[in-house]
């Protein structure tokens, strides 16, 4: 793996036509000589899709070249302009290597250009139009960069297999673009090619699209996507941009357009190339967008394979001709305000896999004609006011993974067959009319059966599988702190108010057990204990200079040697101390467990590149020591304390919308950096109020971002066995601890859940609701109630604007959803929060 700067001299190589840099650990600036490679068509700076393929010589077939490992390189400043004249570049493939400055703005001589991969950098500046002279561009990746202003009508989006300036800063309205100069777009994009820069071209065409869409391609290869989402574009939904007459063949259209202000209602003007498409998925979610569902829709697009078009205001019916999609995959309907019966001929549409109507208007019964549909893995029909009893057909469904049916009306009993369907992740009825009891011996969780006031409480059977698996001391704690303890119905003669009371005290039992467990595991890092200072080598890595020399001789002395005098906190990672290196310059020491990371090396090496990522909302680390006897970090001291401590504290101090409104923007803001700008990127995992910082002026910094993946767990007191604290824990990542950005997200929902209103994340009031009820539960409940004011910290809605304020709590609840596609990008968090900023006091 080759490390350092790009040598400037490579500069002489006048007839270099491959240069492949990725794989390496390279930094520095992208030297502007590479400009001189006249003959240059392939430049690749980074490759994240894994290793490449390569001739090794003549006409032998192509082979696998060695893997160097992951891609490491990150480099300073701007692209040289000398790099965007090359007149003979076919592939720039340089995405996620912290590039910075003005988008490059002069492309006009790159007229053999065909792939642009510029993504997930830090440009600024407006889209040139001079790429519109680059005749030949049929791939142009400029998404997750900080990218302002018009689309330019010179650039040709018709004309390309690939366009996406997603996660950008767009606005106006998406042009109505010509593309009467396209040239016939093929589909011989195979890896098969013995041309090496053919090889490039297919590699990266065909593993962009595999991470990116959400079917498999179509046989003849040919999958067009158009990607202007999480945007600010206005307007009208714009026409198809796909020009049919260069088509060779049929191809699948990715158009989307979600996360955007677009605005009118729909018409069926933007499906008239249907006819010209092998498949369609078209995403309109998340905007603005009013009036009915066009009637004849599914008649101009009988290829749909995915159509979202949630979070809008659509009103009216599901229209008839929907049973024309007769491939449809993908529905998603949810938060808009259709209204009616569910219609019935739904179960026309055969392939669907995914259904989500939830939080709409519609009425009546579940037709049990939605349990035809044999290949249905998710339906959601959440927050409706739907009656009557659950078709006892759906426990047949074989695929069936999720049903959600909560917040509606139904009736009836719970259909036994669903309490042994092991492959049913998730069964939800909470809140409904349901009566009877739960079906003995199951698999399904209290929590999702709470809120029917005329259904008995779950029991559990111990000659049950279910009661041995929980008990047998294979589960994790977030199981363990999920309802287990069974109570019985009526043969208990228990009244509502005895079980709740017997519940309570089951989760004190069970928190007293996990704190006496904590105590035993954290006693080798107390704030008493102290390393032989003979087996540690002193040395101190300096990530951010201060002005003043930190050895390890001072940074311990000025902690008196790790007193517990000095310790201001105490976790599952460590103890952090307050010290004082010289007067007026103190710093926090974060010091580690000895042991918990296996390799010294690798460890010092990723701390390394955390003290690379700097924003002005994360705690700054200045410095760490690394040995195998002593392991410490340390971070700018915050003298305002934590977020909870804040919150705690906030009965005695005046309540101001403007300040905790700049408290979210804060957070939202550094982790949106770590999510979408840091190279490579972080995801904290352990989002919590004590891990939010402030200082006296009550700007708040993220800390603890990059440990919980580093040392395998978190730091709290009740955790669950991935990393997390018990109840800001995304529920997908609970179960499969399969982590993502959307995990964050739903972590940061609960934060700002907690920071507008007086309750916990699992605050002791709940209790009366049941087990499992959290914040999360309790802000859904009274916005579906129509009692949103009730939520607000005390003083909060009488001093703060009611519409930005409500708008808020939304913004929390789409946080928190459970589906990952329904939450949004930190980004688009910050992006809300900053439009309803109070206005400068």
């Amino acid at each position: 793996m080759l490390q350092g700067d790009i040598p400037s001299s490579f500069g002489q190589l006048v007839n270099l036509e491959v240069l492949d840099l990725s794989r390496n650990f390279l930094s520095g600036i992208v030297p502007s000589e590479l400009g001189m490679c006249k003959q240059l068509k392939v430049l690749v700076l980074r490759n994240d899709y894994g290793p490449l393929y390569s001739r090794e010589h003549g006409d032998l077939p192509i082979q696998p070249v060695v893997d160097g490992g992951e891609d490491y390189n990150f480099f300073d400043g701007g692209l040289p302009d000398s790099i965007t004249r090359l007149p003979n570049l076919r592939v720039f493939w340089a995405p996620n290597l912290n590039l910075e400055g003005i988008f490059p703005q002069n492309w006009e001589l790159c007229s053999k250009l065909e792939m642009l991969n510029l993504a997930h950098n830090f440009f600024t500046g407006q889209i040139p139009a001079s790429l519109g002279n680059c005749k030949s561009l049929y791939f142009l990746d400029l998404s997750s960069n900080n990218l302002t202003g018009l689309l330019p009508e010179e650039v040709s989006v018709p004309c390309m297999a690939v366009f996406n300036v997603s996660q950008n800063l767009l606005s106006g309205e998406i042009p109505r673009i010509s593309h009467s100069e396209c040239s016939k777009m093929s589909v011989n994009w195979s890896m098969s090619h013995v041309d090496l820069i053919g090889f490039y071209t297919a590699f990266f065409y065909e593993n962009a699209l595999t991470s990116c869409a959400p079917f498999s391609s179509p046989s003849n290869g040919l999958f067009i996507l158009h990607d202007f989402s999480n945007n600010l574009f206005t307007g009208p939904v714009p026409p198809f941009l796909i020009d049919s007459d260069s088509l060779s063949s049929r191809p699948y259209y990715g158009f989307w357009l979600s996360g955007n202000s677009l605005k009118g209602n729909l018409s069926t003007y933007p499906f008239d190339l249907c006819l010209s498409l092998d498949g369609l998925i078209f995403d309109i979610g998340n905007n603005k967008l009013i009036g009915e569902v066009p009637s004849d829709m599914g008649s101009h697009c009988k290829c749909m394979k995915f159509l979202s078009m949630a979070g809008n205001e659509f009103v009216g019916l599901i229209p008839q001709s929907f049973t024309n999609f007769d491939s449809l995959r993908n529905l998603n309907l949810s938060r808009n305000h259709l209204q009616g019966p569910l219609p019935s001929y739904i179960n026309k549409m055969e392939d669907l896999k995914f259904l989500s109507l939830s939080l709409n208007n519609f009425t009546g019964a579940i037709p049990w004609e939605l349990t035809q549909l044999a290949s249905l893995e998710v339906l959601e029909l959440s927050a409706n006011s739907l009656s009557g009893e659950i078709p006892s057909e759906f426990s047949k469904l074989e695929h069936l993974n999720v049903l959600r049916l909560d917040h509606n009306n139904l009736t009836g009993r719970i259909p036994p067959g669903f309490g042994t369907r092991s492959s049913l992740s998730i069964f939800d009825v909470s809140f409904n009319n349901l009566s009877g009891s739960a079906p003995r011996n199951s698999l399904i969780k209290c929590e999702n059966v709470q809120g029917n006031p005329n259904l008995q409480l779950c029991h559990t059977d111990p000659s049950s599988s279910e009661w041995e698996r929980q008990h047998s001391g294979n589960v994790s704690q977030q199981e363990a702190y999920s309802p287990s303890e069974s109570i019985q119905g009526n043969s208990s003669g228990l009244n509502p108010i005895e079980i709740a009371s017997i519940t309570s005290a089951a989760v004190i039992l069970s928190v007293l057990i996990a704190l006496v467990l904590l105590l035993i595991c954290m006693k080798k890092f107390s704030c008493n204990s102290i390393a032989d200072p003979g087996l540690v080598r002193k040395e101190v890595v300096i990530c951010n200079n201060i002005g003043v020399q930190l050895t390890y001789e001072n940074v311990v002395r000025a902690t008196a040697g790790f007193n517990v005098q000095n310790c201001i906190g105490s976790g599952g990672f460590g103890a952090t101390y307050k010290a004082e290196i010289i007067p007026g310059v103190v710093v926090a020491v974060k010091r580690l467990s000895v042991g918990r990371f296996q390799g010294v090396q690798q460890f010092a090496a990723e701390i390394r590149t955390l003290g690379r990522v700097q924003h002005p909302n994360l705690v700054t680390l200045i410095g760490y020591h690394v040995s195998e006897a002593e392991m410490f970090l340390i971070y700018n001291y915050l003298p305002g304390g934590n977020l909870e401590k804040f919150i705690q504290d906030r009965p005695r101090r005046t309540v101001e919308w403007s300040m905790l409104h700049k408290i979210a923007l804060d957070v939202a803001r550094a982790l949106a950096y770590l999510h979408d700008e840091c190279v490579p990127r972080v995801l904290h995992r352990d989002i919590k109020p004590s891990n939010i910082l402030l200082d006296n002026n009550l700007n708040a910094y993220l800390s603890d971002f990059g440990l919980a993946r580093l040392l395998g767990t978190s730091e709290t007191h009740a955790t669950t066995d991935v990393a997390g604290t018990f109840g800001y824990v995304a529920p997908e990542y609970a179960m499969t601890c399969r982590v993502s950005d959307k995990a964050d997200v739903y972590s940061f929902g609960v934060v700002l859940l907690e920071l507008i209103s007086d309750k916990k994340a699992l605050d002791p009031s709940f209790c009366s609701f049941g087990n499992g009820f959290n914040i999360v539960a309790w802000a859904s409940m009274l916005l579906l109630q129509g009692r949103p004011c009730e939520f607000f910290t005390a003083g909060l809605w009488d001093c703060g604007p009611h519409d930005d304020l409500i708008e808020m709590l939304n913004l929390a609840i789409m946080c928190t959803g459970e589906s990952l596609s329904s939450r949004p990008s930190m980004r688009q968090v910050a992006q809300q929060l900053k439009q309803i900023q109070p206005p400068a006091s």
